[in-house]
């Protein structure tokens, strides 16, 4: 019995264990990482990581996914930017990053719960279609000189970057809405047993819009951070950003086939794959090889959720055998 408790405290704080011995492992290969200049820098990066881990986190725990984050992400950053350029409101220039980033969701979303297409099929389309349209509103050139809007991704309240503090907030609003609304319960439901929802009352089609809609606020707002960032609106950047998103989310537990996720296991999640791109920058790993060891997590982290799940559905049909053959 002990055992099995142990077990069942292991398993719920793994995440967290790895991500401590990841830590310690990276300062002993590099004597730059616990300088204050680079962990402001990964603080920095895994900001808008982190959004989009959130973002993948919700439609990943109701059976869905998103392609297109990256893509959406640009177009609304550049279009964020572009209207600061304009009118030097940086409240306009935020909504219109959210309005770009619901905009190309609720196309996804509509596609998906009216149409029945499959959210890897909808997602990627929009994938091309709104990296098109940032590129042909640029020109496929950067749009530089963003004068006050660099505050955003740049800018500091005491010593904590900008960001950190909305992210923060975000994270906070992510987690009650996880596990204190309707919503939240009816999301892990879906994933779990989409037609056992359907049949319990839950309208599927109707939160299945509102995580893309909530998706779409998180890709604007990670879109506008990211420009303000950089200093620059790049109609090219945040290519492979989706699987950022997605690694985060399944390394910090989030099943892929649906209904099991945290909100801090995707901070974790997200933490440990920041580091791990941190260290393999300061050590001098080359970039192709980082894009093979994040792709194999990828690959590694999924086989692990699929194994584990097949090992619990496998415990729990014998235990039923044995409680059938003991009547």
């Amino acid at each position: 019995m002990k055992n099995s408790k142990a077990a069942a405290v292991l398993q719920r704080f793994s995440i967290f264990i790895v991500l401590i011995v990841m830590f310690i492992a990276c300062s002993m290969l590099s004597p730059y990482f616990l300088t204050r200049n680079n962990l402001m820098n990964v603080a920095r990066q895994l900001c808008v990581g982190i959004l989009l881990a959130y973002a993948e986190m919700i439609l990943i725990v109701s059976g869905f996914l998103d392609l297109s984050i990256g893509s959406v992400l640009a177009l609304a950053g550049v279009l964020s930017v572009s209207t600061f350029k304009s009118t030097h409101s940086m409240l306009l220039a935020l909504l219109v990053a959210f309005a770009v980033g619901v905009a190309c969701n609720v196309i996804n979303a509509l596609f998906v719960a009216q149409f029945d297409v499959p959210a890897f099929i909808a997602t990627l389309g929009m994938q091309q279609v709104a990296r098109g349209i940032a590129l042909y509103y640029t020109g496929g050139a950067n749009i530089l000189q963003l004068g006050k809007f660099v505050k955003l991704g740049q800018g500091m309240v005491g010593s904590v970057p900008v960001p950190v503090i909305i992210v923060f907030g975000i994270t906070i609003v992510v987690w009650y809405v996880f596990n204190h609304t309707r919503y939240g319960r009816n999301l892990y439901a879906i994933g779990g047993n989409r037609k056992a929802a359907e049949a319990s009352g839950i309208d599927t089609k109707k939160n299945i819009y509102i995580s893309y809609i909530i998706v779409g606020v998180l890709a604007g707002l990670a879109g506008a951070i990211f420009m303000a960032r950089n200093n620059s609106g790049i109609p090219n950047g945040a290519v492979g950003y989706e699987m950022t998103g997605l690694t985060a989310a399944i390394v910090g537990g989030t099943s892929f086939s649906g209904g099991v996720g945290t909100v801090m296991g995707t901070v974790a999640g997200a933490f440990i794959i920041g580091f791990l791109e941190n260290i393999m920058n300061l050590i001098g790993v080359n970039s192709y090889i980082q894009s093979i060891i994040e792709g194999a997590i990828i690959v590694l982290a999924v086989a692990f959720d699929i194994r584990s799940k097949n090992r619990k559905t496998t415990k729990q049909i014998m235990a039923v055998k044995d409680e059938n053959a003991g009547k």
